[in-house]
Formats: structure tokens, C-alpha cells, sequence
């Protein structure tokens, strides 16, 4: 009888092994997390927690654990938050809400729900008080928030390129807190609502037309329901 030599199959990553490989680099991952948007960071983070969650049940059934931490960070992208009924009737009704006014709402890649407001419908220049134009529709924001105690607001205030960050800076923070000071007094919890201001740091368009700069001074609202 013919001797035959078997060779021993090569040895499966342990779940243990993969999670902590996926672990590093969800690390790397979310330590970039300090030069995005929120937006960004949001995803990021989903990203991260989804590929340890995929890499270990990859390892766990027997899989490949690279490819488990890929599937997982993409569906964990976007598992970070909820589209509910709850936020579609929110994004209907403050379209209806902001008809004609400039501002825009739409649905996120992770999904958020989001106000873009421009500058000539929110804020005189270098100024920080709410225009009448928007009541309406921060008044209706706050309505659809009543009743609701997961939801989280972000408030992000941001200028264009004219003048000093001395002053741009300050001025973006001073109008997301406007924002936010406006939905506490319509019964918003303060708890709730994160301010930033960008300055200029992260423009839309071109601050070398007119055009462009009007873009670039905004506020943007974010709401999101965490999963």
C-alpha cells in the first residue's frame, strides 16, 4: 500500500484573535475621527463598532474574519442611527414647514435627519439673532420633538471665508447657541442639543464668488435617532 502524506489544514483565527484585530482597527479608524464633521464621525463610529461585531462572528462561524469586518463596518455605518416612521413624518412635515424659505432638509447617509439653513433666511451679517423668516420653522422642529426622549440635536454654525478666524469662529458658535437657546425656550431639553462652530474651516462651495461665500454661511441642524 502506497504511503500518503496528508497535509494538516491550516489553523482558523480564533474569535478572540480576530475581535481584537478588528478592535485595532476600529482604534485607528476613530482616531482620524477629530478632523470630521459629525456627520462623518457618526458613520466612523458605526463603521468601527460594526467591524469587531462582524470580524467576531466571521471567526465564530468558521468564516474569514477580514471579510466578516468589512460586511460588519458596512452595515454598521449606518446602523449608529434609525430611520423610524417617526423621523420620515419629521422630514415631511418640516419640508411643508420651511416651503419657500430656503432651507433645506433631508435624510443623511447615516441616517440623520438635516436642516440646512442659509445665512439670509437665519442671521444678519455679524449678527446672531434668529430672523423672523425661521421662527416658523425651528418652531415647528421643536414641535416634532415633543414626546420623543431618544432623539439628539447637533447644531453646527459656520461663516465664510471674509474676515478673521477672531472673529468668524466665535460668530459660527454664537449663532448654533441662538438656535439652540430658541428650541430650549419651546420646551427642547438643553441636555439634548451639542453646538459647534466651524468658522470657515469646512466650506460647501468657493469663497472666491459671492455666490459661494452666501453657501458657506450656514447653520446646519442634525437630528438623529441612536439605534
Amino acid at each position: 500500500m502506497t504511503s500518503q502524506t496528508i497535509s494538516p489544514r491550516p489553523a482558523k483565527p480564533s474569535a478572540t484573535r480576530a475581535a481584537i484585530a478588528a478592535a485595532c482597527a476600529c482604534a485607528v479608524l476613530l482616531t482620524g475621527c477629530e478632523s470630521m464633521n459629525e456627520t462623518q464621525r457618526g458613520t466612523a463610529t458605526g463603521a468601527g463598532i460594526g467591524a469587531v461585531g462582524g470580524a467576531a462572528i466571521s471567526a465564530a462561524t468558521g468564516g474569514r474574519a477580514g471579510t466578516g469586518a468589512v460586511v460588519g463596518g458596512a452595515l454598521g455605518a449606518i446602523a449608529g442611527n434609525i430611520w423610524s416612521k417617526r423621523q420620515e413624518e419629521r422630514r415631511v412635515a418640516l419640508e411643508q414647514a420651511s416651503q419657500g424659505t430656503g432651507v433645506g432638509v433631508s435624510r443623511t447617509a447615516d441616517n440623520q435627519l438635516k436642516l440646512n439653513v442659509p445665512n439670509d433666511v437665519s442671521f444678519d451679517v455679524n449678527s446672531a439673532s434668529i430672523k423672523p423668516q425661521l421662527r416658523g420653522v425651528l418652531d415647528s422642529f421643536a414641535a416634532s420633538l415633543r414626546g420623543d426622549q431618544s432623539a439628539q440635536v447637533t447644531i453646527i454654525g459656520h461663516t465664510d471665508s471674509s474676515g478673521s478666524d477672531a472673529i468668524n469662529n466665535p460668530l459660527s458658535l454664537d449663532r448654533a447657541n441662538s438656535v439652540r437657546d430658541y428650541l430650549t425656550v419651546r420646551g427642547v431639553a438643553a441636555s439634548r442639543v451639542e453646538t459647534a462652530g466651524r468658522g470657515s474651516h469646512q466650506p460647501v462651495a468657493s469663497n472666491a464668488s459671492e455666490s459661494g461665500r452666501a453657501q458657506n454661511r450656514r447653520v446646519e441642524i442634525f437630528l438623529r435617532e441612536p439605534a
